[in-house]
């Protein structure tokens, strides 16, 4: 969907959805089944960061601090984005603006993994640290929406596209089977893709049914350029 947004709900994205030739960017969760993209085509979901942030913020002691730190900081951040996407800023004042809101955010993350804990150590703030390790590994990604202006901070305009299937799904009872599950998830990924790029989606599955039936070019989701 997009610049390859992801949902973070479990479904597998590796080379085989993606494809091998894939040169766009995921904005998704930290779902490890994406580690296998360059860090430069990744955009960790912020509205997913917020998440794990508060749950920092509520741990008792220095994790509280900690988690209360990056909050505040997060909300810098997203004070100066809303300001440009009303018009206040442009994309240069944007990077201006948040530089040191980024660099104050990565300097508490490794100010934690410099803290460190005891090795199989089972503590709050052993969660604390391992959480702040693994975004100080993959900060770059943190920053993508600011190197790139048609990139968002989160998969939010994943998550509502997944919406209304969702909401199908629970009131349909599903499919029977797993060839039912198969064709369902292919059409839901074909049929929101197309409305997202402004295709014509009936006219897209015409074209799917010929080729199919008749050994014809199968049309391709990936727009033209």
């Amino acid at each position: 969907m997009g610049h390859g947004d992801a949902g973070g709900d479990g479904v597998p994205a590796g080379p085989e959805p993606l494809g091998h030739a894939f040169a766009g960017i995921v904005v998704s969760d930290r779902f490890a089944a994406y580690n296998h993209l360059p860090i430069d085509q990744r955009q960790l979901c912020w509205a997913h960061l917020i998440r794990d942030l508060t749950v920092i913020e509520q741990r008792p002691g220095g994790s509280g601090e900690i988690g209360m730190a990056l909050l505040a900081l997060q909300r810098q951040l997203f004070e100066q984005w809303n300001d440009r996407n009303v018009g206040q800023n442009n994309h240069q004042q944007l990077q201006d603006s948040c530089l040191p809101i980024r660099l104050a955010f990565e300097a508490t993350l490794q100010r934690v993994v410099d803290l460190g804990c005891e090795r199989g150590e089972r503590t709050p703030w052993a969660q604390t640290v391992s959480t702040c390790r693994q975004l100080a590994q993959c900060q770059l990604a943190l920053w993508t929406f600011l190197e790139k202006p048609e990139i968002e901070p989160t998969n939010n305009a994943a998550e509502r596209a997944l919406r209304q299937p969702v909401i199908h799904r629970k009131i349909s009872h599903a499919v029977q089977s797993a060839s039912g599950a198969t064709c369902r998830s292919r059409l839901l990924t074909v049929t929101a893709t197309l409305r997202q790029q402004g295709r014509d989606v009936w006219s897209f599955l015409e074209q799917a049914w010929i080729a199919q039936r008749l050994g014809g070019v199968m049309p391709s989701l990936v727009p033209d350029r």
